[in-house]
């Protein structure tokens, strides 16, 4: 969850032109498909490949793969060559450590060989900008942006941040997240309410949410909504034309989290992006 989205409007009160709100969602949504669909993006990742102390050799990428105490190590034969942080490597290279949630980029060719850590695992993800996924990528379904689905929202700091996990897109591994806090909110003449994570701006939110439409018209695991930092009195807007997919709702090789329980809305959010076309006829 590291893309960054175009700002939301600013929370106010007046009517935001109707025009103006339909073209800046239009910049952000466009904007959004261009980073999952850029060279190494997600679209771009071949395969999620599980790394153990005993050593692999993987479809898309060089070397033997292993991982152990020191972290990652790859054994490059004869022939192959990695650049990483701009220096060619051959032979043994240990990438060491990595922090969870962290991750490595190598280059081989016109590759990126994707090192990282997920819910305490060791990982590695090419990324082939031939890859057919992203070749074929035509865009993703949304609903059409409406003023109605942008509302103010309320944020209440806990005492102290809340660990909390979730599960993932992938069977059997969680995530573990610090919630500082909940946003309230009414919608459809309903009070309702969500965990917030901490977000990608200083002081915003990242929440993950499913609703009544999850499974039906949008994707069924999950959708994420970035939320700016809230004003002085905890002011917040909640632009539900910008519920944006994870990469799992693209790919099987992603290991996106799910929404905590407290997130599941009893409200049909008609707004935001849709099932993409890539899932379609699994989810018919």
């Amino acid at each position: 969850m590291t893309i960054s989205d175009t700002p939301a409007p600013a929370t106010g009160a007046t009517e935001p032109d109707a025009e103006a709100f339909a073209a800046a969602w239009e910049e952000w949504h466009r904007d959004k498909d261009a980073r999952l669909a850029a060279e190494h993006g997600f679209l771009a990742i071949t395969g999620l490949h599980w790394l153990t102390e005993e050593a692999q050799r993987l479809p898309d990428a060089p070397g033997l793969w292993s991982t152990g105490p020191d972290g990652v190590t790859v054994e490059l034969g004869e022939g192959e060559e990695l650049v990483v942080d701009g220096a060619a490597v051959r032979g043994r290279y240990a990438f060491g450590a990595i922090p969870e949630r962290g991750g490595v980029d190598a280059v081989w060719g016109d590759a990126v060989i994707e090192v990282a850590r997920r819910g305490g695992h060791d990982i590695v993800r090419p990324r082939h900008p031939g890859h057919p996924l992203r070749v074929a990528f035509a865009g993703t379904p949304a609903y059409a942006p409406a003023p109605r689905w942008a509302v103010t929202g309320r944020y209440v700091p806990f005492d102290a941040p809340r660990p909390t996990t979730v599960g993932a897109s992938v069977e059997g591994l969680q995530h573990v997240y610090d919630a500082p806090g909940s946003i309230s909110f009414r919608l459809d003449g309903r009070d309702l309410e969500l965990i917030a994570f901490n977000g990608y701006t200083p002081g915003g939110f990242t929440v993950l949410f499913t609703d009544e439409t999850s499974g039906v018209t949008t994707y069924a695991a999950n959708r994420s909504l970035r939320v700016d930092a809230p004003g002085p009195d905890g002011e917040v807007l909640l632009d539900f034309n910008r519920a944006a997919n994870l990469p799992c709702a693209y790919t099987d090789f992603a290991t996106c989290p799910l929404p905590p329980a407290e997130n599941r809305l009893p409200v049909a959010v008609e707004a935001g992006e849709r099932i993409p076309h890539e899932r379609e006829p699994a989810a018919s």
